[in-house]
């Protein structure tokens, strides 16, 4: 078996992370192999069209309940009303719906169009046809429009006052501390780091009364503020790029230490469901070996497997970061330890080809908590420059294509045959460990021990599987021996039923009832004869 087929079932071509659009941006595969940026280019373009299919809807709508409130109306008025009572009614009623559709157009803020419509006095007819329009107009607004554009800022503080769960509870040591350093740093920007305080503000006021939208509208919302922000900090407040990405950094820690609990693996999603799914994938494959993988790795050596160590403890400890760029930084030591040690194993540079088998053995070793929660998280809430390009992007779209090799792995990809795959998923078997003659001899005689004891053990648990089997073999064999009996018992008593007769009386002599026995003849004697 050469190289080459060893590696078919894990090799991706360096040009397959990128993004499929051309842009030399790194793809990820929650964005359909897209980039940040040509990926948000594809969702509006989408966005719009349904705005425009939702928009075509609703005027139909309108036309057909227009329609019909005519003609009921017709039908109606030709018996109460005048003709030109009904036209008056018929033209008031139009001039009502082009004010709600100007309406959906003008800036006016949400509270203010329902206090205007709560003002109206409405005749009960019209109220279904009117509410139905509008409503749909309302709810085409709410869900493609930004949160802080729909918003005026005046009505963002006075929805700020109101009292809210999520504003009242105690902020956490952590979420104070990061305030703390948030606002120190800021004070080094002076004028810009006041507005930019404000608009962080204003943005987590915002989404603190704006829970109810879903995590797809609620990562679009923290992305463009993201992108607004940074434009406003090149453009408006001609900061150097170098302290953009600072500032850009601090924000998203400022922002995402107070929205964690929010936007975290939230309810509405199947985030968890699939984090169970790929934990149980993993601990089904718990006996694919590096050999298998065609990692180039050697354990034995104590600096590399003090790396491999480094490496599991990394990608474990991910879970416990709060912001995106904590989390990627994770990733980022645990590639670097990866590619440490291919370097010290192999005494050269690692390659890429190296590193993803590599990092899929960690991944199959550590098992990561919430693994694709975690994964989602960085794709809906990082700054989006940091995965499009950089170290961190890199390692980031690698460790997606670590996990989707692991949901797709097969016989073909370990080149295993199908029976022998399948045997090892189900635990009946497993894979031949590495015999203790093998080693060099600068292997230690406690390695070697360890290496046959549990080889040893390994057998033991094999015969004890085959034991627990056949036990449970002859256990079912002889409840079927028992049931069978029982049966054949049941159907020959049943075929030929015992039947009990009363006892019956002791036999009589034969001569007790003969009441002329002296009567008889005595009975014959012999007779002797002397001749």
């Amino acid at each position: 078996m050469n190289l080459k087929s060893e590696r078919r079932g894990i090799h991706v071509d360096q040009s397959e992370l990128l993004c499929k659009k051309g842009c030399g941006y790194y793809g990820n595969p929650a964005w359909q192999g897209f980039c940040s940026k040509c990926w948000r280019e594809e969702y509006h373009k989408a966005r719009q069209k349904q705005i425009q299919e939702d928009w075509e809807l609703a005027e139909r709508l309108q036309r057909e309940e227009e329609e019909a409130y005519a003609s009921s109306q017709s039908t109606q008025g030709a018996q109460s009303l005048t003709f030109s009572k009904f036209e008056e009614k018929k033209t008031n009623e139009k001039t009502r719906k082009v004010t709600t559709v100007k309406k959906f157009f003008t800036a006016s803020s949400r509270t203010g169009a329902k206090k205007v419509a709560q003002e109206k006095i409405v005749k009960p007819g019209q109220l279904g046809r009117e509410r139905n329009a509008d409503n749909i107009l309302r709810d085409l607004k709410e869900i493609f429009t930004p949160s802080w554009e729909l918003a005026s800022p005046t009505e963002e503080i006075q929805e700020a006052k109101a009292p809210s769960p999520s504003i009242n509870r105690q902020a956490s040591i952590e979420t104070d501390r990061v305030s703390k350093e948030f606002i120190e740093f800021l004070k080094t920007y002076h004028k810009p780091g006041q507005d930019i305080y404000k608009q962080c503000k204003l943005f987590l006021d915002t989404m603190n009364h704006k829970r109810d939208l879903s995590i797809e509208e609620q990562s679009e919302c923290a992305q463009d503020f993201y992108q607004n922000v940074a434009e406003k900090l090149q453009t408006r407040w001609k900061v150097p790029p170098e302290k953009v990405e600072k500032a850009m950094d601090q924000i998203e820690k400022y922002i995402m230490t107070r929205q964690y609990k929010y936007v975290f693996c939230p309810e509405t999603t199947d985030d968890e469901k699939k984090d169970l799914a790929v934990q149980k994938r993993i601990r089904a494959l718990h006996w694919v070996t590096p050999q298998m993988l065609c990692v180039p790795v050697n354990e034995e050596i104590p600096e590399v497997s003090d790396m491999v160590v480094k490496a599991i403890t990394d990608i474990i400890e991910m879970d416990s970061k709060r912001v995106p760029r904590d989390k990627l930084a994770c990733i980022t030591k645990c590639s670097k330890h990866i590619f440490n040690a291919i370097k010290i194993t192999k005494n050269e540079p690692a390659s890429a080809d190296d590193f993803l088998p590599t990092l899929i053995y960690i991944v199959l070793k550590g098992n990561p908590p919430r693994l694709q929660s975690n994964i989602q998280y960085i794709t809906r809430f990082c700054n989006p420059s940091r995965l499009m390009t950089g170290e961190d992007g890199y390692y980031f779209t690698n460790l997606c294509c670590a996990v989707a090799f692991i949901e797709k792995l097969d016989a073909q990809s370990l080149n295993l045959s199908q029976e022998d795959f399948d045997r090892f998923m189900t635990g009946q078997t497993s894979p031949k460990k590495q015999e203790s003659d093998s080693f060099s001899p600068d292997v230690c005689l406690g390695v070697k021990q360890m290496y046959k004891n549990l080889d040893l053990l390994s057998q033991l648990n094999e015969k004890q599987e085959r034991i627990v089997n056949e036990a449970k073999k002859l256990e079912k064999d002889l409840i079927d021996w028992t049931d069978g009996i029982t049966k054949e018992v049941q159907d020959i008593v049943e075929k030929y039923p015992l039947e009990i007769k009363p006892k019956s009386q002791a036999l009589a002599a034969i001569d007790s009832e003969n009441v002329e026995n002296d009567k008889l003849p005595p009975p014959l004697q012999p007779q002797v004869y002397a001749g």
